[in-house]
């Protein structure tokens, strides 16, 4: 379980980045490191980044 964790936060982690640069400098990582935003990988991580983000919602017991 503390692996699901990890991959979780890490997941999160990534599309916080994501965000971020998107933000400052209109800049897609994802997008930008797998070839667009509408490649087939590019939608799996943002499949996987969303998925990890509701797992997080389970976190808040933890943490609280």
């Amino acid at each position: 379980m503390k692996n699901l964790n990890v991959i979780a936060l890490l997941l999160v982690i990534i599309g916080g980045l994501n965000w971020l640069l998107f933000g400052l400098f209109q800049w897609d990582l994802v997008g930008g490191i797998f070839g667009g935003m509408d490649t087939a990988i590019a939608r799996v991580i943002y499949v996987l980044v969303g998925i990890a983000a509701l797992y997080c919602l389970t976190l808040f017991k933890k943490v609280s």
